[in-house]
């Protein structure tokens, strides 16, 4: 009797609790990051590990590029569910745009950790797409003399042409365009494009004519194709 008393006692409040949960998500899918941010800490009040609520918010506070934030709810996450590579992907994420904000020592001070996070993302799990973009990433924009290398971003990019043409060539094509190869970034970027067909692909391609090789002809013709298709 006595925990059929304690059950109807708190049962509103567990119910209050969902019904906040499910307002958030619409909210979250309307994009309504401020109402659902509030709706998802009260969700948080009642329920403190909530990992779905906790993932929620850190995904508001990289909507709204408040990097610190995330972190911090990418952290707990990784915490509370140890063995979930995207939860180790979305902190490193995070924490490198963090490191993209503060002064260079400080992000060099972070590098370590942001790369360890993407390698336990792919060690959880061996097809995660994005954790390799990420080391791309990584090894591209690091100073060399702190560990930043070509070879190495290279070596995730071939790894994700094993799981995804379509990544596969648009990371090697960004590795070609990060060091000024427009010639052979268009090749793969044109592989990425007949390949994939897409928005991505096509602005990555339309980006390196227009801005980059300064072929507006190229441009043009590439845009009226895709248009029209």
């Amino acid at each position: 009797m006595k925990q059929l008393i304690i059950l109807f006692l708190f049962a509103p409040i567990m119910i209050w609790s969902q019904s906040n949960f499910e307002k958030g998500e619409k909210l979250l899918q309307a994009k309504k990051y401020d109402e659902a941010q509030i709706l998802f800490e009260e969700v948080l009040k009642t329920k403190p590990s909530d990992a779905k609520a906790i993932e929620y918010l850190g995904d508001i506070a990289s909507y709204k590029k408040s990097w610190q934030k995330a972190v911090e709810y990418y952290k707990k996450l990784k915490e509370l569910k140890p063995s979930e590579a995207n939860y180790y992907f979305k902190y490193g994420g995070a924490l490198g745009m963090r490191a993209s904000e503060v002064n260079k020592f400080k992000a060099l001070g972070m590098a370590d950790e942001i790369r360890k996070s993407f390698e336990k993302a792919i060690e959880l799990n061996p097809k995660h797409i994005q954790a390799r973009w990420g080391l791309v990433e990584y090894y591209l924009h690091l100073p060399g003399i702190f560990g930043g290398s070509e070879s190495k971003a290279i070596f995730y990019s071939n790894e994700l042409l094993k799981l995804s043409q379509v990544d596969g060539y648009l990371s090697r094509g960004k590795i070609e365009e990060y060091f000024d190869r427009y010639a052979s970034a268009e090749k793969y970027y044109v592989k990425a494009h007949e390949i994939g067909k897409s928005k991505t692909t096509f602005q990555k391609l339309y980006n390196l004519y227009l801005n980059k090789l300064k072929d507006a002809k190229k441009a043009h013709e590439l845009k009226q194709k895709f248009e029209s298709s």
